[in-house]
């Protein structure tokens, strides 16, 4: 009886300690969330490894629709309404995927944000693409890897980044001048309040 219990008290500590770890990912999840004029902006990706391989051109071949990524396809998610590369996009989440030539790189964003991979695309459920030029990386990017680069607090630029080949794609409020005066009515209500904060103090 005795070893029985022990035997269930292992097997219940193995369980317990499985289910908070597991095995490395070859291409770890990653979810990028950052605050953008008066909303968010999140995206959640795979992120390869180059770990020596000819990357575009090759392993994703030039012409061919990619998943911006790895495994699942990669999600952006707009808060608000945004003019994405020149182009107005409804808030809300889509699937980003990018067709890669050698000097400039399609960015598309797709409506259908569930798929594995680019295996299912469909072009019809195209919300938008704009294409935009590819620079050359003095440093290697060894894990793919997309961030949100503000220029200020109500613009800012979609940077994509692997082995030597970087883009960027322009991001702001699709009514910029509307948000602005919202902005700034919102930061004068803040100032009465902390003035009258001050004042009872």
């Amino acid at each position: 009886m005795k070893k029985l219990l022990f035997a269930l008290c292992i097997s219940t500590s193995v369980f317990s300690f499985a289910q908070d770890y597991s095995v490395p990912a070859v291409s770890p999840r990653q979810k990028v969330e950052q605050q953008f004029s008066m909303s968010k902006i999140s995206i959640d990706y795979g992120r390869p490894g180059v770990k020596g391989r000819k990357i575009f051109g090759d392993l994703v071949p030039y012409g061919q629709v990619w998943r911006a990524g790895a495994n699942s396809s990669t999600k952006i998610t707009f808060g608000q309404s945004i003019n994405f590369g020149g182009k107005v996009v409804p808030a809300g989440t889509y699937g980003l995927f990018i067709v890669p030539t050698e000097k400039e790189w399609k960015v598309i964003l797709n409506k259908d944000f569930q798929q594995w991979g680019a295996y299912t695309y469909d072009p019809k459920q195209d919300v938008v693409d704009v294409t935009v030029p590819v620079n050359k990386l003095e440093d290697k990017q060894e894990w793919f890897e997309i961030t949100l680069n503000p220029t200020d607090e109500n613009t800012g630029n979609l940077v994509i980044k692997w082995d030597t080949s970087e883009a960027e794609v322009s991001l702001k409020p699709a009514k910029l001048d509307a948000v602005i005066k919202i902005s700034d009515k919102l930061k004068e209500i803040k100032k009465i309040e902390s003035d009258a904060a001050k004042a009872k103090s």
